[in-house]
């Protein structure tokens, strides 16, 4: 199904569970449309209703870099490498990745290039605007075997229950 996060398209407490993965909240680049899916979110879950999400650490304190060759292996007949810039503003805190793949065959070379921005906020940031949302943290984590969340952790785990 395909739609907008920030206005799930089912019925007010249709799931007991909705997780987001991978830092799909990273991808909302502005207060407002994280605000949005989180009530979006609320809104499909009942009282008691679990909320699941995987954040990627602090990406606003990555280190900048231009053009850094990232991969570089064979695909079949091709060549394929994977150049990678980092920008950061800080004052929105975003990241913006660039990545430009090369791929060659013998003489012929194409590029393929894309953007990936995430917008990183701390970790009792994201807990108010749950809190405001209508959740309870239950649990915050650092790795997936459960093990304690801190601030240089791996990954950013947090349950939430809608109260």
């Amino acid at each position: 199904m395909r739609g907008d996060i920030r206005f799930l398209p089912f019925r007010r407490a249709s799931f007991a569970t909705v997780l987001a993965p991978y830092g799909v909240l990273q991808s909302l680049t502005t207060s407002r449309d994280l605000e949005a899916t989180l009530k979006s979110v609320a809104r499909v879950l009942p009282r008691g209703g679990a909320f699941g999400i995987d954040l990627v650490p602090d990406v606003a304190n990555w280190d900048e870099y231009t053009n850094q060759r990232r991969f570089h292996g064979r695909l079949g007949a091709a060549t394929v490498t994977l150049f990678e810039s980092v920008r950061r503003d800080r004052k929105r805190r975003l990241t913006t990745f660039e990545e430009r793949y090369v791929v060659r065959r013998g003489r012929q070379v194409r590029e393929h290039r894309f953007d990936l921005v995430f917008r990183t906020l701390t970790m009792p940031a994201m807990t108010r605007l749950l809190r405001r949302a209508g959740f309870e943290i239950e649990a915050r984590m650092g790795d997936y075997r459960r093990g304690p969340w801190h601030a240089r952790a791996d990954v950013w785990i947090i349950l939430a229950k809608k109260v």
